[in-house]
């Protein structure tokens, strides 16, 4: 009997439902670039009002998504201040610079969590000699972290410190839905009131096939718009993907707290065999093991799927394509390959945001 695939590498990986199929198959469309296709308008519209923006861009992905909504904020040879180990600097092939000509700066932030202590030390007004900081970018939740959520007041003294220093703000929201289901805030306060731009991903957590949604005020929406153009994401009856996006919201939202409980039950599994785990505050696990990518191979022959986003790492992501059973047994297969490949994790070194984590406590 074949043993079937768990696959934790990214909740990327999920197909849609029978349910979603079928929204799609139905989907009434027309033309986007002529701004003709309603079920692309019903969802930016729903989206903008969610998070109280007044204007909404829907992109095929949230890369497209960050990069336009940093461009709309800092222009060439303007610098942007970031996490060292964001999404938009460490996966997204250096867009910032390639297409935008931004100057990055970043801070080395516990957790991935960009505090306004840490950018008071950084942000700098700038004159004639001086490049000034031009934008804020935060991660919620931040991917390199472990799916560490941003709280509400961090954010909130981020936006007071960049709007008395007239900087902008721009939140890669990819997981945001993660946030909203790990700590109950209301989606309205996580957006406008401290973000200037917010990308938001339809295709993680909502499990979505395709597609991300740019929030942003309205008066911004034309540049937005010839700037996807340009980047070739003008797509035409693209209601067919937006319908996606509105059956998840629909059908999707309240079950993500299943993917906590989940990641969760990974962890403590993981850390009772003695492994060090980060605690895993929304979907995502990072375990310490020596010879990771080892342990990657030696679990795929399991039929369990999982990614080393460093030498001594392994992640493991959950979603709505594994449920309680399948995280139990993903368990038991990482612990024995982790045993075959080497000894215990006590005394291996520490990598990146999990050696931060302890002194304050992959790709997509």
């Amino acid at each position: 009997m074949s043993l079937e695939t768990v696959d934790l590498r990214s909740d990327t990986v999920t197909r849609p439902t029978p349910g979603m199929r079928a929204a799609m198959a139905s989907a009434e469309v027309g033309d986007d670039l002529f701004g003709e296709d309603p079920t692309v308008r019903a969802l930016e519209e729903r989206l903008a009002g969610m998070f109280g923006f007044s204007g909404a861009l829907f992109v095929p992905s949230g890369v497209m998504a960050n990069q336009i909504g940093l461009r709309l904020l800092a222009g060439p040879g303007e610098e942007l201040v970031c996490d060292a180990e964001a999404h938009i600097l460490a996966h997204e092939e250096a867009s910032p610079a390639r297409y935008g000509g931004i100057q990055t700066r970043t801070v080395s932030a516990g957790r991935g969590l960009v505090t306004a202590e840490a950018l008071a030390e950084v942000l700098r007004p700038g004159n004639a000699y001086t490049v000034g900081t031009r934008a804020v970018e935060v991660e919620q939740t931040h991917t390199r972290a472990g799916g560490t959520v941003h709280p509400l007041e961090t954010l909130r003294a981020v936006r007071r410190l960049t709007a008395e220093m007239g900087v902008t703000v721009h939140m890669d929201g990819a997981r945001i839905w993660n946030a909203l289901a790990a700590t109950g805030t209301p989606a309205e306060q996580y957006g406008a009131p401290v973000a200037d731009s917010l990308s938001v991903c339809l295709s993680k957590g909502l499990g979505a096939p395709v597609g991300s949604v740019l929030l942003l005020a309205a008066e911004r929406l034309p540049y937005a718009r010839k700037l996807r153009h340009g980047l070739g994401g003008g797509m035409r009856q693209s209601g067919i993907l937006a319908a996606a996006g509105l059956y998840a919201l629909d059908h999707h939202r309240e079950r993500i707290t299943e993917d906590h409980d989940n990641a969760a039950l990974l962890a403590a599994g993981l850390r009772d065999a003695g492994y060090s785990v980060r605690p895993a505050e929304t979907n995502i696990v990072l375990v310490e093991t020596p010879r990771a990518e080892d342990v990657v191979a030696r679990a795929a022959r399991q039929e369990v799927l999982v990614t080393a986003p460093g030498p001594g790492v392994v992640r493991l992501v959950t979603h709505l394509d594994v449920g309680r059973n399948t995280c139990q047994r993903a368990v038991e297969v990482l612990l024995a390959a982790m045993s075959e490949a080497g000894p215990g994790t006590q005394h291996t070194a520490r990598t990146g945001h999990m050696e931060k984590a302890e002194e304050s406590e992959e790709a997509a």
